[in-house]
């Protein structure tokens, strides 16, 4: 069984207690390997050492930095088959997933970033001829960055290369249930020559680690990406310490189908933004929204489609939907199926645990499951599921459809499907969500602001947004005599 390490001042270390976690694949049920269970002192040494790498990696030339960066991400492209795989058997999503979306886009985060800090501006402001005001942003020196388990190394670059193109110093924390492709990164980072301490990776449970980092006062800034209880305890604590915080949490978004859609585009696309990643994504479809004219119709058409994903073992050629994260989320999500019924819903497909044979006999893996017949302030459809479970319901009206879309307490994603690109206009402008798609779900530009509204997060990452959050504006006035 593999014992991964901690990545503390460019060094492979274990943990200060000598603990370690199961780390259990979520197709098998079994435990294949052994997370290290660090605590506060682990945390300290990594601090430590970030603290220490600051000065040099802050000053160093924007095309040193960008050159250490482009060699990671030359490296994960390199090593994308065996990156793909661990991601597969790490986090039980299908293997395709993980090489044509998680593993391409963690190259390109370190791709992108190290491209963007030779690009990143600052504003002049002249006063007459009397004197001129300059904008200098400079790191905030070391850094923390949480990243969840559903996307793993997607979501840990996504966090982690910008803070270092900035010039920041990280210490970072990968979920204990998915931390391989973060351990093997530690390895890329080593192998591309990234100099000891700049970037620390602390594996273990976010009551240890994550809180540590959090309260250490010499972690300038925290970047969270995770549940919206969680993100609430990070900013109780953080806050109070004047740390910067970016926060992206849960979902629970709109998909709005109009009558006019391109149908086919429309429903092919939903399966996909319903049941994509099994629905452990924060950016899922999970709110469908139909136009009554078509709601039979597109109804019909979904359900025929959803019944022909196939739930298999991750690692197979045939694999649509993979398993759930753990044994507590399957049922976690079964409770939601059951809740759905005691609230008046019908399932019209799914709903139940799927048992393969083989390999993956002990496998946590839930059917795709569709729910017609719930209110729109049903618990259902107000709670974060984050599982292959999407709710359907007509509607009549543009501002019926709005009413539903906002009425909830997140607001982070919504798509729009209609040939009327007015009235998709009028809805992007009037919905309560930080990203909307129109016509397209999961279109993604890094150099776009990426975050939610009310309690799906604070703050944005991607672009020049990223690299704002970590570097602090300083404002230079000189006086012309």
């Amino acid at each position: 069984m593999q014992r991964i390490a901690n990545y503390i001042g460019g060094e492979l270390v274990p943990p200060v207690s000598g603990r370690y976690l199961e780390n259990i694949e979520p197709a098998t049920g079994r435990s294949f390997s052994e997370v290290p269970d660090s605590d506060s002192a682990d945390v300290d040494r990594a601090v430590a050492a970030a603290k220490k790498a600051f000065p040099g990696w802050s000053e160093a030339p924007l095309e040193d930095r960008s050159k250490r960066l482009r060699r990671i991400a030359d490296l994960i492209e390199a090593k994308a088959d065996a990156l793909a795989r661990a991601e597969s058997v790490d986090a039980g999503k299908p293997l395709s997933a993980a090489r044509q979306v998680d593993i391409p886009r963690a190259a390109a985060n370190f791709q992108f970033f190290s491209s963007a800090i030779q690009h990143f501006f600052s504003e002049s402001h002249a006063m007459g001829s009397q004197a001129l005001n300059y904008t200098l942003r400079v790191p905030l020196g070391v850094v923390g960055c949480i990243s969840p388990w559903n996307l793993p190394l997607y979501l840990f670059t996504w966090k982690v290369a910008p803070a270092l193109a900035a010039g920041n110093t990280v210490v970072a924390k990968p979920s204990e249930l998915t931390p391989m492709t973060a351990f093997y990164l530690s390895e890329i980072c080593r192998e591309a020559g990234l100099p000891p301490g700049v970037l620390n990776i602390v594996h273990g449970t976010g009551a240890k680690v994550g809180q540590s980092l959090v309260e250490h006062p010499n972690v300038e800034a925290i970047s969270f990406t995770g549940g919206t209880q969680t993100g609430a305890r990070i900013a109780q604590t953080a806050a109070p310490k004047f740390k910067k915080l970016s926060l992206e949490l849960g979902g629970k978004n709109p998909n709005i189908i109009f009558a006019d859609c391109d149908f086919e585009r429309a429903v092919s696309t939903t399966v996909r933004s319903s049941f994509f990643n099994q629905g452990e994504i924060c950016l899922s479809g999970s709110r469908i929204f139909v136009e009554r004219p078509i709601y039979e119709t597109f109804r019909d058409e979904l359900l025929q489609r959803t019944r022909a994903l196939r739930v298999a073992d991750p690692l197979s050629g045939d694999c649509d939907v993979g398993a759930l994260i753990s044994e507590n989320h399957l049922h976690k999500v079964l409770s939601y199926i059951d809740l759905a019924q005691t609230e008046g819903g019908q399932i019209l497909t799914g709903g139940k645990q799927v048992r393969l044979e083989g390999r993956c006999e002990n496998g946590f893996f839930v059917e795709p499951t569709i729910i017609e017949g719930l209110t729109p302030d049903c618990r259902v459809n107000q709670e974060e599921i984050f599982g292959p479970v999407v709710t359907l319901m007509p509607s009549d009206h543009e501002d019926e459809v709005i009413e539903y879309a906002n009425g909830t307490m997140y607001g982070l994603s919504a798509t729009i499907w209609s040939e009327n690109l007015t009235r998709c206009h009028r809805l992007a402008n009037r919905i309560h969500c930080g990203v909307i798609w129109i016509n397209c779900w999961l279109l993604r530009d890094l150099r776009t602001p990426f975050g939610g509204m009310k309690q799906s997060g604070v703050g944005r990452e991607g672009g020049f947004e990223a690299l704002k959050f970590f570097t602090e504006a300083k404002n230079v006035c000189v006086y012309f005599e």
